[in-house]
């Protein structure tokens, strides 16, 4: 990631924070129309940058040499799939160039700067819309440099704090759970009752983490039949629920009824009939589905909404501080970045210093004829001559504050040590 790249780098975006949901939408690019807004781009002149859309944020990250004019092309084509005036839309962007657009890219690319902190997503997403800009012709070596130093970094947070750990949500709670319970899910038997979105996103998110096995029931046939078709499930008539329970490991309930769907006596007969053999009870309905009493039974593990609401706000705030070291890591690649720019500015003066000292080299070998004592004391001369003659001509016309700056440069550059030490050399 070189200076140029980042001098050249400018972020134009709406993000969960800038503007309202009504306007992301608005803005929100799908990956298929991505390529022909690239060329849209590239018509209006800037022939590089990538577009990242995802449901927290729309950004078009970009390089180019006039940032104002690269802002201008970026927010003319917000403004048009907004059907907003540039003006109306400008309070719901941001604009960032040089290190904190790229402080920008790496938190981004870490999760730091997500609706769901740490969420696992974001990186994948923000690598596709790479691979978009890189297959339209429109990543140049700058673009991709930053694109790299953003992964590095992501990676450094993900390996180096526990930002991606811990669940968040009620459903990522419910399958944590049930690993802690069970171990591997690929051999749990899950049994739904109700549906519901809720009940819905929990039986999907633990087929998403191995679970083959699903058993769908509602009081509608009707809606059971669409969870099945869904979830790609078998389905049993809702008066046999009780019985079904014994052959399910994970019961995920979300009637909400006035009555309870699943009562201690029932859990009590289908542990029996499993041999004792464990049952989670994931209780989402509202009204709850499960007697309260199902906790006191051996070998029933009941979590409702409160108890998965209290080990999603535990994750987040764990999460939270994570972030915490995280965004140190972040500051760090940063700042070392600008200090190896920095360093680099210094680097035309080094090699003057290198080309002066060979050439006067070559002189005093030159002239010595072979004599080692006679060139060294000729280099030292021809070297000191110069600074000697300034540092005179400093104290000559009174300039003492800048012959103070330039003694002071010397020490440390050839650390001299204090000028209370050096007060009985004499100089030549």
């Amino acid at each position: 990631m070189s200076a140029q790249a980042v001098e050249r780098l400018v972020i134009v975006g709406a993000n969960h924070r800038s503007s309202a949901l009504a306007v992301r939408d608005a803005l929100f690019i799908d990956d298929p129309e991505i390529p022909g807004i690239l060329e849209h781009l590239r018509q209006q002149g800037l022939t590089e940058a990538a577009i990242l859309s995802t449901c927290d944020r729309v950004e078009i990250i970009a390089c180019g040499d006039h940032p104002a004019q690269v802002s201008a092309v970026a927010a003319a084509l917000f403004a048009g799939r907004a059907h907003l005036s540039a003006d109306d839309l400008a309070g719901h962007l941001y604009t960032l160039t040089n290190a904190a657009a790229l402080r920008h890219m790496m938190a981004v690319a870490s999760a730091l700067d997500s609706l769901m902190i740490g969420e696992p997503h974001i990186l994948g997403q923000m690598k596709a819309a790479h691979r978009l800009s890189r297959d339209g012709g429109m990543c140049s070596a700058d673009l991709d440099s930053l694109f790299q130093g953003a992964y590095a970094t992501a990676k450094r947070v993900r390996s180096e704090t526990t930002i991606g750990e811990g669940p968040v949500s009620v459903a990522a709670c419910a399958t944590q759970v049930a690993r802690d319970i069970f171990g591997d899910l690929s051999r749990v038997r899950l049994l739904l009752a109700g549906g519901g979105d809720m009940g819905d996103l929990i039986a999907e998110t633990f087929q998403g983490h191995g679970v083959k096995s699903v058993t769908v029931t509602a009081r509608r046939a009707a809606r059971a039949e669409q969870l099945a078709r869904t979830l790609d499930a078998h389905m049993v008539p809702f008066d046999q629920l009780t019985p079904a329970l014994s052959d399910a490991e994970v019961v995920v309930t979300a009637i909400g009824g006035r009555t309870w769907a699943v009562t201690e006596e029932a859990v009590r007969a289908a542990l029996k009939r499993r041999r004792q053999q464990p049952i989670l009870f994931v209780d989402v309905g509202i009204p709850g589905d499960t007697e309260a009493a199902v906790n006191k039974v051996d070998n029933a593990f009941l979590y409702d909404l409160d108890d998965l609401e209290r080990l999603a706000e535990k994750g987040r705030a764990q999460r939270e501080k994570a972030g915490q070291d995280a965004w140190a890591i972040v500051t760090a690649e940063v700042n070392a970045f600008l200090q190896r720019r920095a360093e680099r500015s210094a680097v035309p003066t080094i090699a003057a210093l290198h080309r002066l000292f060979e050439s006067e080299r070559s002189r005093a070998l030159a002239e010595s004829h072979g004599d080692a004592e006679k060139a060294t004391r000729l280099l030292i001369g021809r070297l000191l001559h110069h600074p000697s003659e300034v540092m005179r001509a400093l104290a000559a016309h009174d300039t003492k504050q800048q012959l103070a700056v330039v003694e002071t440069a010397l020490r440390q550059v050839f650390a001299l040590g204090d000028a209370d030490e050096c007060k009985g050399d004499k100089g030549p």
